[in-house]
């Protein structure tokens, strides 16, 4: 059993150097302490979860190439996420305008092979069955 993710909540990358929020667009009026919760829908780039600084995948074209441009030598470049994918496996008993709420249990892969997970799931007052 995992704790419900609210917007604010702090995620991490596998291969990103930094952590990023999760942002909660309000449009399903259900709250946590003032916050909107999270679903497993809740995956956009750029609009739900913004970059994670820099990217080492070498999946990641932008990694690539600049590893290429350095002759071999690893070079990280600028993190642009791409999920094909919902956020899983989410609450199995928690439903959000009939989508499953996430919890902090819930993973998210990226295409370029990053592996998000929940750091901080931005409340710990209720619990997701």
């Amino acid at each position: 059993m995992g704790n419900l993710v609210c917007s604010g909540a702090i995620c991490q990358c596998s291969f990103g150097a930094a952590p990023a929020t999760l942002d909660v667009l309000p449009t399903v009026n259900t709250n946590i302490s003032g916050l909107p919760v999270a679903t497993i829908m809740d995956n956009k780039p750029m609009v739900n979860i913004k970059s994670f600084g820099m990217c080492s995948c070498q999946a990641n074209p932008a990694v690539a190439s600049a590893t290429a441009a350095a002759l071999g030598v690893p070079t990280p470049a600028p993190c642009v996420p791409v999920f094909a994918a919902p956020w899983a496996p989410g609450s199995t008993k928690v439903l959000i305008g009939n989508v499953p709420a996430l919890n902090d249990l819930s993973k998210l892969n990226c295409t370029y092979g990053g592996v998000i997970s929940i750091v901080d799931p931005g409340e710990r007052s209720v619990q997701s069955p």
